[in-house]
């Protein structure tokens, strides 16, 4: 039995997993933090602020960062 690809298609979702956590620079958290005060849940144009990330990079961030908070 081949079991190459079950280990590649585990490493894989593994691999997935650790890009859930990404990584934000503090001059993005920063923006992030500034313009979720002024313009709440509007993700896209959040991330129309910062090159490169898109709009469920900057959900997924803040609702890992903040769930279970109020604002």
């Amino acid at each position: 039995m081949d079991y190459t690809n079950a280990d590649t298609s585990a490493h894989s979702q593994e691999r997935n997993n650790q890009n859930t956590e990404e990584y934000f620079s503090d001059d993005e958290k920063k923006l992030i933090t500034r313009m979720y005060k002024l313009v709440g849940e509007r993700w896209s144009l959040i991330a129309g602020r910062i090159p490169g990330r898109t709009a469920e990079q900057i959900e997924k961030y803040w609702t890992s960062r903040n769930s279970g908070t109020t604002n």
